[in-house]
């Protein structure tokens, strides 16, 4: 009797686990569904603008909604037959992370990670200049941060080097994707998506990216080249604090 009343117990402990760790109804992990999308999980690392890995990522795996998730599979197949592959960096980001975020505004400057990733900028403007918010479109679970990487290609360590757009010189980590003039979270001009810092070539593949992105629904933000959101998003109004785990 007490070996059935121990076996009761276990499995509820493991129903209630995995309750716990589940996602919510309507969510998905992106690799669950499509394993062909390279990831690199920036804020799951040391290597952003914040310089430590957020609150509230505990794994490496990308979350979305699934509606977003089969939109952007639907991208990737279309983008493979051109011999590229997306890459994403983030998409569902708990408020736990944008409180984080919030938090670092706040403290004094780590110049090593400034001179990469927001160099003309103090921290407290990257709110009111619109990279970053207090409440983020990730946090609805169909925002997306992304770029594309050569068929074969494979990502690697970024390196920090710096050129010069029109006669302004800005840093560039390469990761081993496609050059698209600035990288990922690169906070100025640079990065907005018609930026006339950039040579015709970089501006030309950010167009290809885009066009891609809207066919399959959806939309750009003209500050950062590399975010997207789901037009139709299941939740436009609900932002969610569950980890990523």
């Amino acid at each position: 009797m007490i070996t059935k009343i121990t076996e009761k117990v276990t499995m509820a402990l493991l129903l209630i686990t995995s309750s716990l760790t589940a996602l919510p109804e309507e969510f998905v992990y992106l690799d669950e569904i499509d394993k062909t999308i390279q990831i690199s999980m920036r804020y799951f690392s040391t290597e952003n603008f914040v310089g430590s890995r957020l609150d509230g990522y505990k794994t490496a795996r990308i979350i979305m909604t699934k509606k977003a998730a089969a939109a952007l599979c639907n991208a990737q197949k279309e983008l493979l037959l051109d011999g590229f592959c997306l890459v994403v960096y983030d998409a569902y980001r708990p408020q736990k992370a944008v409180d984080h975020f919030v938090h670092w505004s706040t403290t004094p400057d780590n110049q090593t990670i400034k001179e990469k990733y927001y160099p003309e900028i103090a921290k407290e403007q990257c709110f009111e200049l619109g990279y970053i918010g207090k409440k983020s479109g990730h946090t609805r679970g169909s925002t997306i941060d992304l770029t594309i990487i050569k068929v074969g290609d494979q990502l690697k360590t970024p390196t920090l080097s710096w050129r010069t757009m029109n006669e302004k010189l800005i840093p560039f980590l390469d990761d081993g994707t496609v050059d698209m003039g600035s990288s990922f979270d690169l906070f100025g001009p640079a990065s907005h998506h018609d930026s006339p810092l950039m040579p015709q070539k970089y501006t030309a593949l950010r167009n290809y990216l885009r066009a891609k992105m809207i066919k399959h629904g959806f939309k750009p933000y003209a500050e950062e080249w590399w975010h997207y959101t789901l037009v139709n998003e299941p939740f436009p109004t609900t932002y969610f604090d569950f980890d990523i785990e």
